[in-house]
Parts: C-alpha cells; sequence; structure tokens
C-alpha cells in the first residue's frame, strides 16, 4: 500500500512540474505593429534663436540662464513636407484636448501629458500617418517645470518655476515642486509660479512675463499666429515614411534651452534678484524656448 501511495504522489510532482515547465504559446502569425514615437530633449549647448530662427544674443540690461529642466508638454504636433507648408497644411499627428470652461477656448492643463527627458511623451502607429517626405517639425509646447537659480539676501538658492507658454491654458490647480497652487481660470501665455524653501520654509510666487521667444525658421513663407507656441525646425534629413516600414520611427523633439530664461538685470550683476528688500527686483522679461533641432532614428 506504501509503494503504491509513493508511486501516486512521484506521478502527480512530476505531471505538476511539467505543467509549470510548459512553454508560453507563442502566435507564429503575429505581425508587429511599427510606433511613430516621440520624445523630449532638453539642451543647454544648442544655439539660441530668436523668434526669427536667427542666432540671438542677450540685449544689453539683460541677463540669462540656462534652467534646468524637469518636465514640459506638447499640444500640438506636425510634419510640414517643405517651408511653404502653412501651420494647419502639413501632416497632424497629435492634439491635445482643449476646453471653453474658463471662458475663451484654451488648452485644458488637466488632460495635458507632461513629461520628462528621454520619456515617451506620444506614440501612434506609423500605419496612421501619411506617407511622405517631410522636412519640418512643428511643435506647440505649452508647459515648462525647470529648476533655476536666484539672489536674496546676498544667498544664492534655487528655486522651481512652472511656465505657461501656450496660446491661452485652462488651469484647475498645478504642482510647482511641492506646494500646489489653485487657479480655476484661464492665463495667457507668459503667466508662471515659482516655489522655494528659504530656512526650512516654503514661498511661492505667481507673475507674468512680458514675452515668449518662438523661434520659427521659416517665419517669411510659413508664419505662426501671434501668441502661439509653435516652435518650428528642420530635420537633418528629411524624414521620409514609406507605410511599409518594420520597425519604430523614434523622433526626438531637441529643444535649446541656452539662456532660455532671461531678465531685466537692475543692477548688472547677471543674478537673478526677484527682490533685495530695497529695489522693486529683477523682472523676468522671456521664458521660451531658445530653438528646435528634431532628429529621427
Amino acid at each position: 500500500m506504501k509503494k503504491i501511495l509513493i508511486l501516486l504522489i512521484c506521478s502527480t510532482v512530476l505531471l505538476v512540474s511539467c505543467s509549470k515547465d510548459k512553454d508560453p504559446i507563442v502566435n507564429p502569425t503575429a505581425v508587429y505593429i511599427p510606433k511613430l514615437i516621440f520624445k523630449f530633449k532638453f539642451d543647454s549647448t544648442l544655439a539660441r534663436l530668436d523668434n526669427f530662427g536667427n542666432p540671438a544674443t542677450i540685449p544689453v540690461g539683460n541677463s540669462a540662464q540656462s534652467p534646468k529642466f524637469q518636465t514640459m508638454s506638447a499640444h500640438y504636433i506636425e510634419f510640414a513636407p517643405n517651408n511653404l507648408t502653412q501651420l494647419g497644411a502639413g501632416e497632424i499627428v497629435y492634439k491635445g484636448a482643449e476646453t471653453t470652461v474658463g471662458g475663451g477656448n484654451a488648452v485644458d492643463f488637466d488632460q495635458a501629458v507632461v513629461a520628462g527627458e528621454d520619456v515617451t511623451i506620444y506614440s501612434t502607429s506609423l500605419s496612421s500617418v501619411t506617407p511622405g517626405t517631410y522636412e519640418w517639425l512643428r511643435v506647440s509646447l505649452t508647459y515648462q517645470n525647470y529648476d533655476i537659480k536666484f539672489l536674496s539676501s546676498g544667498v544664492l538658492y534655487t528655486g522651481r518655476l512652472a511656465s505657461f507658454v501656450g496660446f491661452e491654458t485652462y488651469i484647475t490647480n498645478y504642482t510647482i515642486n511641492t506646494q500646489s497652487v489653485l487657479v480655476y481660470d484661464n492665463k495667457p501665455q507668459g503667466y508662471w509660479g515659482f516655489e522655494t524653501t528659504i530656512l526650512g520654509n516654503p514661498f511661492v510666487f505667481e507673475g507674468q512675463a512680458a514675452g515668449t521667444t518662438v523661434p520659427n525658421p521659416i517665419a517669411g513663407t510659413s508664419p505662426i499666429p501671434p501668441g502661439s507656441c509653435v516652435v518650428t525646425g528642420d530635420f537633418p534629413t528629411p524624414l521620409t515614411i514609406t507605410g511599409n516600414e518594420t520597425q519604430d520611427i523614434v523622433v526626438t523633439i531637441n529643444l535649446s534651452t541656452n539662456n532660455s530664461f532671461e531678465w531685466r538685470d537692475l543692477n548688472g550683476d547677471g543674478l537673478y534678484e526677484p527682490s533685495d528688500g530695497v529695489n522693486p527686483g529683477d523682472t523676468v522679461v522671456d521664458m521660451g524656448l531658445r530653438g528646435l533641432y528634431p532628429t529621427y532614428q
């Protein structure tokens, strides 16, 4: 009887073992669907451009610094075949949500995709993209989150700045670093919130930048509407999509952060001083990106 019981136990163990070791079923007919993928890259070594795509220096009386970027959001992505393609007439591959809750039409920040560097911000099947050859990329940027250095009472600090650079953005609330700001309203291009910690105490300030640089090297033949933040850049080699791709295409949105945070420097010391207790303080004049240099692989 004991021998029979032992044989039954061994048989059961063997069956269980075989069941666990069995290879998963693979569908040999499955076909991979290649994707078009977009990612951000922030680079302070890229050329600093003006609104027309020309090299730009810092005006006399101003100072600037290259922020350390944390995250960003894009609201609109378009491929343009050539420099005559008007905004909206190219291949629009992505457009984010908009709303009129705050009054006029605005970007819906609650539904915006906010991402850091080298993270997929959007992907779609390549089969959904119209085949063609595209020389230019257009990206509407709507939100930036980055660290900047500033001077207060003779001490150099680091603060986190969240800026909204889209044509108009409806915001319920947003978190700068650790502190949340309630808005529940539309905010125009250039609205920002700033958070820092001094002597263990968090401080939050809000403001409005006077302008936002939006580089567009083909402004003469394909302009963008005033107040928008559609940056434009050309691929080193035109991107061709055939519709017969077997692998993913990854487009990197390389953005120039070269001295992209600019202020009116009252004492000319090259340091951002929002308030020194005596003067009204340095004022932000520009926080736009300084160039788009798209690449793909």
